[in-house]
């Protein structure tokens, strides 16, 4: 039996979620969860601050915070923002406080050396004689040497994107306090990539089907593989084994596992963390370790190299049968009205204000909507807007409301009946007449979010046809059995589409659903993908409807308008 291990990139804990980063890691894989549901599937979805590294320690310190104060504000901010948004992980953890996560992250290192991975290094690393201490890359700024950028950092340049190697900074500074560092030497440990390539990694990347994006992206990076270093000279951080530790020259400083080794590790001490509440400690391994599992990575695009590459050469080179990545759709950037999301510059929309002001359903649809799946995308208010009010309001929430409305002024309140004689008929005007539809839920498996919620549209629009061609208003009185049955059919269409909204709208779905009277989650009424002469009918006669309430309210021209000032005169345009 497939089983499905869905995971979304561990949000680092040093700031606020922003849509951009939603839209690239977290919604699409809550979608992708649903859907997967919604056709009977198993499927468990893990997900987890990631809380060691430099940034943390650097934002805490500046704040006078503990690290793991620091980190577990940041960490519930992040699982509220995913709560708003009705996100919902069977695991919600963190990489400091996960009871199994220092343990197997240990135990990946040891495994990976024991398996001959691992290279121990003698090298020079900058030393702030002022502070004391060792400075990990994030600690040292300077010129890069690439492009020429002043503010470059000591791992990567924000400029020009090229990951950058500490000691050929040009004018390095200490972060803490500003002074030239000296150079010192020092051990790490480095994952020997270029072996762990030979090894087999490589024909099996080579081998597998990928997004274009992803395959271009790694293919180049395994043409010059060099060793990585996996430790640190830092007291934050999960300790290297102390066995390990004791081979050092003595006056080494402290090693911790460096950031970028330990955080996908995470996957996998989340699951067991999931297993273990479950009551059933060793489930985790029926995920991980079980050729039948299909492991698929929601990620962004500066991800692709740690979710392609390098945790896929960690899982293959501790030699204990773990699945590799089965899918990887990593998202393009996600930009606001055309630049970049930026929470330090002010050009950011701040969840929490967000949904005081507006439905997060709307939200959820609008991003998935315009996810940057192969390209480059962005939020534009006036794009929200025309989505809200054309798409959702007068599509989605024009059949609804004019349909159940008039079912509830002119039936008691209650499905009408369909006639027997008329069954056909109604059958075939519904699901043969009115036009194409498709079920949204192959566009999600396939990857395709945007043309999911087009299919979905599509499918809304074709209930507006069906009811004006039919005109129930018009039969009322000459005709009232075959008013009915056709309002019977609309009444069966729209619950046919709350059950295509709930991967994207979950909770707008439900509420249609027990407007029509349906019991019971919308998500079980069916796992069929699209109706047929079989199955069309999901709510009998005589069922009577819930209370009616619009399920999409428009946006006024003014509060749009309002929106772009704010955010121009926020960010001092």
């Amino acid at each position: 039996m497939t089983r499905y291990l869905i995971t979304s990139a561990l949000p680092y804990a040093n700031g606020p979620i922003h849509f951009g980063q939603v839209i690239g890691a977290y919604l699409p894989a809550d979608c992708y969860v649903r859907a997967l549901r919604l056709r009977g599937e198993e499927a468990c979805f893990v997900c987890g601050a990631d809380e060691h590294g430099v940034a943390i320690t650097i934002g805490a310190e500046a704040e006078e915070s503990s690290y793991e104060d620091y980190v577990a504000r940041w960490r519930d901010q992040a699982k509220e923002t995913f709560d708003r948004l009705g996100i919902e992980f069977d695991v919600w953890s963190g990489t400091s406080v996960s009871p199994f996560h220092a343990e197997m992250s240990r135990e990946f290192f040891r495994r990976l050396d024991e398996n001959g991975y691992l290279i121990r290094r003698a090298s020079e690393q900058f030393y702030c004689p002022k502070d004391e201490m060792f400075l990990a890359d994030r600690y040292v700024t300077g010129t890069c040497y690439v492009c020429g950028h002043d503010q470059a950092r000591g791992d990567e340049c924000p400029k020009c994107g090229t990951w950058l190697e500490a000691l050929r900074l040009e004018v390095p500074r200490c972060k803490v306090c500003g002074t030239s560092p000296e150079r010192r030497q020092t051990t790490h440990w480095y994952l020997d990539l270029p072996k762990l390539r030979d090894d087999g990694i490589g024909p099996w990347f080579e081998d597998h089907p990928w997004k274009g994006n992803v395959k271009a992206f790694v293919g180049a990076m395994l043409k010059d593989l060099q060793p990585r270093p996996i430790t640190r000279d830092m007291k934050w951080g999960i300790p290297v084994p102390e066995e390990l530790l004791g081979t050092l020259a003595e006056g080494e400083p402290d090693k911790v596992l460096y950031v970028w080794f330990d955080a996908p590790i995470g996957y996998v001490s989340f699951t067991r963390e999931w297993a273990e509440a479950r009551g059933e400690p060793e489930a985790w391994k029926d995920f991980w370790r079980s050729p039948d599992t299909r492991l698929v990575h929601f990620i962004g695009k500066d991800n692709i190299p740690f979710h392609c590459l390098i945790f896929p050469s960690m899982l293959f080179g501790v030699k204990q049968d773990y699945v590799m990545p089965w899918a990887v759709p990593a998202m393009e950037f996600y930009n606001l009205q055309g630049r970049k999301f930026s929470t330090s510059g002010n050009w950011t929309i701040a969840p929490d204000e967000h949904f005081t002001r507006y439905d997060s359903e709307a939200t959820r649809f609008y991003l998935l909507s315009s996810a940057p799946e192969t390209s480059d995308s962005e939020w534009s208010w006036g794009e929200f807007q025309s989505c809200v009010n054309a798409s959702l309001a007068d599509t989605i929430g024009n059949l609804v409301t004019r349909v159940l409305r008039f079912v509830a002024k002119h039936f008691d309140g209650q499905l009408p009946a369909l006639a027997p004689a008329l069954e056909d008929e109604v059958r075939a005007s519904l699901l043969e007449h009115s036009g194409p539809f498709a079920d949204p839920v192959d566009d999600i498996l396939a990857f395709r979010f945007r043309r999911a919620t087009q299919t979905l549209i599509a499918n809304a629009a074709v209930g507006n046809v069906y009811i004006d061609r039919e005109a129930p208003w018009a039969l009322r009185k000459s005709d009232p059995e075959r008013a009915g049955a056709v309002l019977f059919g609309a009444c069966q269409w729209i619950a046919w589409i709350a059950r295509w909204m709930v991967p994207f709208m979950p909770t707008r779905a439900q509420e249609i659903w027990e407007m029509l009277g349906g019991s019971g989650p919308v998500a079980a009424a069916t796992t069929d993908g699209v109706p047929t002469a079989a199955n069309w009918r999901l709510l009998p006669a005589g069922t009577a409807l819930g209370a009616i309430t619009s399920p999409f309210e428009k946006l006024e021209d003014a509060t749009i308008q309002a929106e772009v000032a704010a955010l121009e005169a926020r960010a001092g345009n």
